[in-house]
């Protein structure tokens, strides 16, 4: 590898340019996710991918799980928002792949490299397309007595026309354990409970607001709460993004699961979860994109117990394999790396799998780049049981599934 990318590797922490007329900025990897919105928030911008640990993760991480966060309902994922990359390969070539253009030439091997988890190459800058602030905001907070009712309520919201700019659920659990942390004003008693973020101009806001109230009214929502102003609405997203510590305060330890499901199938999924939940004798927070589908199952578990991470690595498998059956996938942002290498095996079939081991041998020819992750044997999916068969309807279907 040349000197100059050694030395360049050595600090990627810089945002190296603003571009308000073109709504970009030009950033370095190793910038927080949170740092460009800082940065860009004096031109009317933000960069709208906002993952709950947006104050600490990177946008080179970002770039490397195709990260989400709240508010990617509306505003997409990190592909979605990403123009350019620079990045190097393990022969020391430094490739350019987009650009500052919004449709560049070619094949997207922008997107080929957002998700693709270090396996392709090293990024060096990012260019990512920065989103105009709304004019206003809201965010309606709704309280249910079943999550069956909160998923209901996210598909009446979409089915209705509506796109928020977010849209995310909490299961009792999670929600006890956030308000105890945070004291965010949740109620305690509700099984489920449902965030909604609507942007746009003043009129827009105030006439989805009203069709929200009145999707989640239709549901039974037992509480309704609007957050106009800015401090309202911080303390309300506290909760929700503070979610995560919080359920860690209730375990010595918990497995982050990473999944997604067709929204309509969110009812069905949550109770297998909670079925599984008995028969492993383990509890679980949920805390989730509903928008999306992308589920964030918490397993609480205590690694000190002998046997504890095994039963509960099975479970967190048993769940995405519920994920996969009902036409949804093994991740949503968190990526694959080495716990979700079987499941792989369930969601995709052999000539898809020989497909993602030429396009990393294209790259990569020697496998060096993080080496074992990522893309499964065929070998190691006839061992776990994972293979598909053909089912006659143009998709793979796994012949043992839930």
């Amino acid at each position: 590898m040349q000197d100059g990318l050694l030395l360049s590797l050595a600090r990627l922490n810089r945002i190296l340019e603003v571009d308000p007329a073109n709504a970009i900025a030009r950033v370095e990897p190793g910038v927080r996710n949170l740092a460009i919105s800082e940065a860009v928030a004096r031109f009317g911008f933000f960069y709208a991918p906002d993952p709950s640990s947006q104050i600490a993760c990177s946008i080179g991480g970002n770039v490397a799980e195709n990260a989400g966060g709240v508010h990617c309902l509306k505003y997409g994922l990190t592909v979605h928002n990403v123009a350019g990359l620079v990045v190097a390969t393990l022969d020391g070539e430094v490739h350019e792949l987009g650009g500052k253009g919004q449709d560049p030439l070619g094949l997207d091997l922008r997107a080929v490299v957002c998700g693709s988890e270090g396996l392709l190459g090293i990024v060096l800058e990012v260019i990512v397309r920065l989103t105009p602030l709304p004019p206003a905001k809201a965010v309606m907070l709704g309280a249910f007595h079943s999550l069956a009712a909160a998923g209901q309520a996210v598909a009446s919201i979409i089915s209705g026309g509506l796109i928020p700019a977010g849209l995310e659920m909490m299961d009792r659990l999670a929600i006890k354990a956030a308000e105890a942390f945070v004291h965010a004003g949740y109620p305690v008693d509700a099984e489920a409970l449902l965030l909604c973020e609507l942007d746009g101009t003043e009129a827009e806001v105030a006439a989805d607001l009203l069709k929200v109230e009145a999707a989640m009214q239709t549901q039974g929502a037992f509480r309704l709460e609007v957050a106009r102003d800015a401090a309202s609405q911080t303390r309300l997203w506290a909760g929700r993004k503070a979610a995560f510590p919080a359920v860690g305060r209730l375990a010595p330890d918990y497995y982050c699961m990473d999944g997604t499901i067709p929204r309509g199938r969110l009812a069905q999924v949550l109770d297998e979860i909670a079925r599984l939940s008995v028969e492993y004798g383990l509890q679980v927070a949920n805390v989730f994109h509903a928008g999306d589908g992308n589920l964030h199952p918490l397993i609480l578990y205590d690694a000190n117990q002998p046997g504890e991470l095994a039963k509960v690595a099975e479970f967190g498998g048993r769940i995405l394999q519920c994920c996969v059956a009902v036409g949804g996938t093994v991740s949503g942002e968190h990526g694959v790396g080495v716990e979700k290498l079987d499941q792989m095996c369930d969601q995709f079939c052999p000539a898809e799998l020989e497909q993602f081991a030429r396009l990393k041998a294209a790259f990569d020819p020697d496998g060096l780049l993080n080496p074992g992750k990522a893309i499964p044997t065929l070998a190691r999916c006839v061992e776990v049981g994972g293979m598909h068969v053909h089912s006659g309807t143009g998709r793979f279907q796994h012949l043992d599934r839930f």
